[in-house]
């Protein structure tokens, strides 16, 4: 059974699921909670939708079975994270989720940037590691080389200067040695995090 959380009948409608024997449960546009320990005491697999890895977080402690990750390609109510974004940031989240869903395996990156061993600078670690679900934006996406990176002075700018259809040779100036900056530098305005 898939639930609204949204539905003005919601309240008796988890109940009539509790009821019935209803064997799994997804939930869309909301947070679950309150619903869950009374699913689970009846036997109920419960699966809700999350657009932002914190709802995943929250949903942790009732002993969800796991997350269905929707992005915002999905139509309905979304959030504003793509599926290739939100998934990894959910699994961080929630990494017993993607072993319920039936994961074998996890693939980390971004996160090892703030390993011990990786030699980059103290800055471009903290920035990582106080970075939320909305801090980052894509550039490039005017000239077919897209890439993710968090927000700061310098990819504003890299936006702005898109906006105006600014030729790719001024804009390969802003960001001309921004990774070095960021890596070696630790400039947290300049870099390209």
């Amino acid at each position: 059974v898939n639930l609204m959380l949204m539905n003005p009948h919601i309240d008796a409608l988890a109940k009539v699921v509790a009821e019935e024997g209803v064997q799994v449960v997804t939930t869309g546009a909301g947070n679950p909670g309150k619903y869950v320990p009374a699913w689970k005491e009846a036997g109920i697999k419960v699966f809700p939708v999350v657009a932002a890895p914190i709802l995943a977080k929250r949903l942790e402690r009732y002993g969800i079975d796991g997350v269905i990750a929707e992005g915002c390609e999905s139509g309905g109510h979304i959030g504003e994270l793509t599926t290739m974004a939100l998934v990894p940031q959910v699994v961080d989240a929630q990494l017993t989720a993607a072993f319920a869903l039936g994961a074998c395996g996890v693939q980390v990156g971004t996160c090892l940037l703030a390993s011990e061993e990786c030699p980059i600078h103290v800055n471009y670690k903290q920035a990582v590691l106080k970075a939320g679900a909305n801090d980052t934006t894509v550039t490039g996406r005017s000239t077919g080389a897209p890439v993710r990176v968090l927000k700061n002075k310098m990819a504003r700018e890299y936006l702005r200067m898109e906006k105006k259809d600014v030729p790719l040779e001024e804009m390969e100036q802003l960001t001309l040695g921004s990774l070095r900056k960021a890596v070696f530098d630790g400039d947290v305005d300049g870099g390209s995090f």
